[in-house]
């Protein structure tokens, strides 16, 4: 057989498969035995004997169709649990509570029982994400139809006791194998990842308590201390995060807090957390450490409450200080230019014989409203959302859709790529979800050094030098091995003399937070889950279609172009599209700029936070730079001479500049 096909919602666990015909199964596909193919004709006679006969209404010897539901209500829930189906809950729960002396029992007992096989299953791998969010889903709805029934045995034992039943505390969490604090940093809305952990944490019976978004240090602080936790984690995406959790860290010592501290998020690293929040408040009773992913949530929190703990930190507290010599080193290794050399080895455009783009056919600010979400579908990458659920293909099926080819995750995959289409659907049918925006082009030079941009209103207020906003850009200083430029954003912009032009836009997808609060009060991680990733696949699909519409018709530079959505994202049309905070230009305040020029806020309701987090979290913004030789490139490291340069440039001062420029800097602020 070369290809089979499968119905990916009617596989079963390898597990759950009958004895003898798995070791058919095993023999025919590997080829084990002689007789393989022997012995899968007679479980095929079999199994058709039996369809037979229940074809007939069962005549003769009948065969009974095995299923799920005629098992007990104990093990109908260990079913429902591993397998994640909530359709069936209330009224198996309903019947092990009649069984059971107290409600609580059936907590303690069968979904205990189910909860500890999905955690098995899921630290061997047998289990993935998506599984586990589910049956969170199945735990969670199990849980909430017994509250009252708990709550209604309490009194009344209380009252036979003569105690007042309103004086029991609602939040006794005694029962929990120990309580975790999560908390997205100051300034940060993204809390998808944050939401995962939490989930995947609440299955192996530990009590967490999310505070949710944009959570100040004291906030973070006080929750932690007012529900007495074992363990607190802080999750970020943009680097100003890095320092908020810096401070968290910080201000823990000075309080004398004894927790240890987890740091996590898409611009967290190992090195960062060793280098810069580790030393800060590190020690053996409460160690500060990075975790990868929501996989390794349980494992670490685990370690840092059980009898080895001493050895376990231990270990990370080797493995960190080594990881700082090294990076300390590494600081003295490495050779940079001076920034003027770094300027003088700019990339050259000859903007003569490769001019830049043509006008826009329409300049200043355009509202995009009326984008159909159905319209981007064909736009949408669906890699990072198989990375959202750390759903991971191996070579040479990584990526959508070989994805589904992979031995391991494939199934599962499909599985989950089924569930998102049909939530999309149901998205684009009840228009619960929609997106807008607003796209900006407008007449641009680079300043005179070449290390800036200005943008003017109009042709008039250009040749009148009246400039409306002036965009500051970082170059790389590193040395380099080869010839190559030293790039600056400001170099694909033509100096003044040519009527160049820049572009800008800023996306949202709005209406997730309104599907989220709907799941959650619906106990759905599952669903709640699925719809952050959704609206986060969405508003990129819509920043691709936008980039798209701006160089063949907003701006209507490339009004031929032909490509394909795979080949869009791999990038081959003219120019690019940067965005403030990323690699080729890490200073998220150049956001600011952005936002006065193009109107985000007043005209699509996209705002900022303090640390420049753009609110919906749904969001994407960029720079549209159209020049055929622009590139994407990475600035990479900077020393002090280009830093206080960039400081006088933007009149600000140095330490605010060093502050929002921390994890590129090449030099230790903190350094006597």
């Amino acid at each position: 057989m070369d290809v089979g096909i499968v119905n990916a919602h009617e596989m079963v666990m390898l597990r759950e498969i009958e004895p003898e015909l798995r070791t058919a199964c095993e023999n025919l596909v590997f080829n084990k035995t002689e007789d393989a193919t022997d012995k899968m004709l007679e479980c095929t006679q079999k199994e058709r004997a039996a369809i037979e006969l229940r074809k007939k209404g069962g005549q003769g010897v009948a065969v009974k169709e095995k299923s799920w539901r005629d098992f007990d209500a104990v093990k109908r829930l260990e079913h429902s649990l591993v397998k994640g189906i909530s359709e069936y809950v209330n009224a198996d729960v309903e019947e092990a509570r009649q069984a059971c002396d107290k409600p609580l029992e059936v907590i303690e007992g069968p979904l205990m029982d189910g909860m500890n096989v999905v955690g098995d299953l899921f630290g061997s791998g047998k289990m993935f994400l998506p599984q586990v969010i589910k049956s969170a889903r199945v735990m969670k709805k199990a849980v909430a139809y017994l509250l009252p029934f708990m709550e209604e045995e309490k009194r009344e034992r209380m009252i036979a006791e003569g105690k007042d039943p309103d004086a029991v505390d609602p939040n006794d969490d005694s029962q929990y194998a120990g309580k975790v604090l999560m908390a997205t940093v100051k300034g940060d809305v993204h809390d998808i990842g944050k939401n995962i952990v939490s989930v995947v944490l609440g299955c192996n019976n530990y009590k967490v308590y999310d505070i949710g978004v944009m959570c100040t240090c004291e906030k973070i602080l006080d929750a932690a201390a007012e529900h007495d936790v074992d363990v607190i984690g802080l999750s970020g995406l943009i680097t100003p995060s890095l320092d908020e959790m810096v401070d968290v860290a910080k201000q823990m010592a000075k309080r004398g807090m004894k927790q240890p501290l987890l740091i996590g998020g898409a611009t967290t690293s190992k090195m960062h957390t060793a280098v810069k929040v580790a030393p800060n408040f590190f020690s053996a009773e409460h160690p500060v450490i990075h975790v990868l992913d929501a996989s390794r949530s349980v494992t670490v929190v685990s370690s840092l409450l059980n009898d080895l703990k001493e050895d376990y930190v231990q270990d990370i507290a080797d493995e960190y200080e080594e990881m700082r010599e090294d990076y300390y080193a590494g600081l003295e290794d490495r050779n940079y230019l001076s920034f003027n050399d770094a300027k003088a080895n700019k990339k050259k455009i000859d903007f003569t014989a490769v001019p830049p783009a043509p006008a826009p056919k329409k300049s200043g600010i355009t509202v995009i409203a009326d984008t159909k979400l159905k319209d981007l579908i064909p736009f949408m990458d669906w890699n990072p959302f198989f990375q959202t659920w750390e759903l991971r293909g191996r070579y040479p099926n990584r990526g959508y859709p070989k994805i589904f080819q992979d031995e391991a995750v494939g199934a599962e995959a499909k599985k989950l790529f089924d569930d998102a289409q049909k939530m999309l659907a149901e998205i684009i049918d009840q228009e619960s979800m929609w997106v807008k925006g607003v796209v900006a082009i407008y007449p641009a030079n680079a300043t005179e050094d070449g290390e800036d941009v200005n943008i003017y209103e109009t042709e008039e207020d250009r040749a009148a030098g009246k400039i409306k906003h002036t965009f500051r850009m970082l170059r790389q200083q590193a040395e380099k091995e080869s010839e190559d430029p030293h790039l600056s954003l400001a170099d694909f912009v033509a100096p003044a003399g040519f009527q160049d032009h820049l572009g800008m836009f800023a996306v949202s997808c709005f209406g997730c937070d309104a599907l989220v609060k709907k799941y959650e009060s619906e106990n759905d991680d599952f669903s709640k889950i699925m719809a952050q990733a959704l609206a986060d696949r969405l508003v990129e699909a819509f920043a691709e279609k936008l980039h798209k519409d701006m160089r063949g018709d907003i701006w209507g530079y490339a009004p031929d172009e032909n490509l394909t959505e795979e080949d869009m994202l791999k990038i081959k049309y003219d120019g690019i599209r940067p965005a403030p905070g990323y690699p080729s230009q890490p200073d998220h305040t150049e956001k600011r700029t952005m936002w006065a020029a193009c109107k985000a806020e007043e005209l699509a309701g996209i705002e900022l936070s303090d640390s420049l987090s753009m609110m919906p979290a749904s969001s994407v913004s960029a720079l549209v730079f159209s020049h055929s030789q622009s590139e994407y490139f990475a600035v990479g490291q900077i020393c002090k001479d280009q830093v206080e340069n960039y400081n006088e440039r933007k009149a600000e001062k140095l330490e605010v500049t060093e502050r929002w420029l921390g994890p590129i800097l090449s030099y230790d602020t903190d350094a006597p």
